[in-house]
């Protein structure tokens, strides 16, 4: 099965991560890998370390003549950035007399909490950790989970569903048709949105909130959602709580800086209706097999993926470090202040939404291994075929 690590602070020399468990035979470049990174690095909105970093994965293992050879990969991000810290976020060389100490805390920040939790008199190690910085790593190692995916036909897109108070809620047929050519073709149509929305007038509008609230020294949230086409039937289970696939991809997803809520599906509108306006009936066609002319269920079904697209939304909140600052207090004084600014973006919507595609990648490459075994692609691209002719089989004779 697929895990990763990541390790680094987002002032520190580097980000890394260590991918355990990627079968044998997988073709991959580097090439993918920073195309996805550089995805992760645009967006409407973003502050200035995007102008300074140009993130690229250098692999250290794990990777021969452009295939998997089943052994841990080890890949490393270099931090362009560090060398405007070296003193303040050096490994080994004491300059604590010399730094100046964070003490502040930043309401909606990990801050207060990681200071008392491991016993800091300084904030920094906790906003270096903490930061979504990290999530360059995550980036990078579930491009390598979603590029095995697409060579056994399953892809993985987002697009942003809405930004502040402005809604893309005009795009339900050119997103139900993008789906038609795979989830990765959505994202490619979101991508060209600087706010990686669908419809241009809420792109638009998207664009002006965010103008707005920059003037006035403050954040965005929004909401994204999820997309993952060619998931075959019946991955996941619902026998033991660890082995839902929803909780699964949900725990991914929430596991994301700043993520603060997950649906699969429209599930609270779903919950606010009838049964019989909420489940998708099937219909059986002679020689195609069962159809469902709804997916209100998200593509999951008891727990388990129904053979629809996967869909998952999920919530951002406004980033937390304010230019116009909250109220906080001096954790050394105990004397009420303003909080602090730390360098950072004023809206990351768009960037969130590349990285929740990343991290859901390794959920669904570890349900269809679950499924069916195998250590290397030939063999696992063998039992799937095999697994999708028995479905076909079981529904047309």
């Amino acid at each position: 099965m697929i895990r990763y690590f990541t390790a680094g602070e987002s002032h520190g020399p580097a980000l890394s991560a260590i991918i355990e468990g990627m079968p044998a035979g997988v073709a991959v470049s580097r090439e993918e890998i920073d195309l996805q990174l550089r995805r992760r690095q645009q967006g409407y909105g973003r502050g200035g370390r995007m102008k300074i970093e140009q993130d690229s994965a250098e692999v250290l293992s794990g990777i021969r003549f452009g295939k998997t050879i089943g052994s841990p990969i080890a890949l490393v991000i270099r931090n362009r950035d560090w060398e405007n810290w070296t003193d303040r976020m050096a490994q080994f060389e004491s300059h604590e007399a010399t730094t100046e100490k964070i003490t502040i805390p930043r309401p909606g920040h990990a801050d207060l909490a990681g200071r008392l939790k491991y016993g800091f008199n300084d904030i920094r190690p906790v906003i270096d950790r903490s930061s979504a910085r990290e999530t360059a790593a995550r980036v990078a190692a579930g491009s390598l989970a979603r590029t095995f995916l697409r060579q056994l036909g399953i892809e993985i897109g987002s697009r942003v569903a809405s930004i502040g108070s402005a809604e893309d809620t005009g795009s339900e047929g050119p997103l139900r048709s993008l789906l038609e050519h795979g989830a990765e073709a959505l994202s490619e149509a979101a991508d060209r949105s600087e706010v990686r929305m669908i419809g241009e007038a809420a792109g638009i509008e998207a664009m002006a909130s965010i103008d707005r609230a920059k003037e006035q020294g403050d954040t965005l949230g929004g909401v994204i959602e999820i997309f993952i086409t060619g998931v075959p039937v019946g991955l996941g289970s619902y026998v033991q709580h660890d082995r839902r696939l929803d909780s699964q991809l949900a725990a991914a997803v929430m596991a994301v800086q700043a993520i603060k809520g997950v649906e699969i599906g429209p599930a609270f509108d779903n919950a606010r209706k009838p049964g019989s306006e909420v489940h998708d009936a099937f219909t059986l066609m002679k020689g195609e097999g069962v159809r469902r002319p709804t997916n209100r269920s998200g593509g999951l079904e008891g727990s388990m993926s129904s053979g629809e697209v996967i869909h998952i939304r999920a919530a951002m909140k406004p980033i937390s470090s304010l230019q116009s600052p909250l109220q906080s207090f001096d954790l050394e004084t105990l004397e009420p202040v303003l909080s602090r600014f730390e360098r950072s973006d004023t809206c990351a919507v768009p960037a969130a939404g590349v990285v929740a595609e990343a991290v859901v990648a390794p959920v669904i490459a570890n349900a269809l291994l679950e499924k069916l075994g195998g250590d290397n692609m030939d063999e696992i691209r063998e039992r799937l075929e095999r697994y999708r002719e028995a479905v076909r089989s079981a529904f047309t004779g």
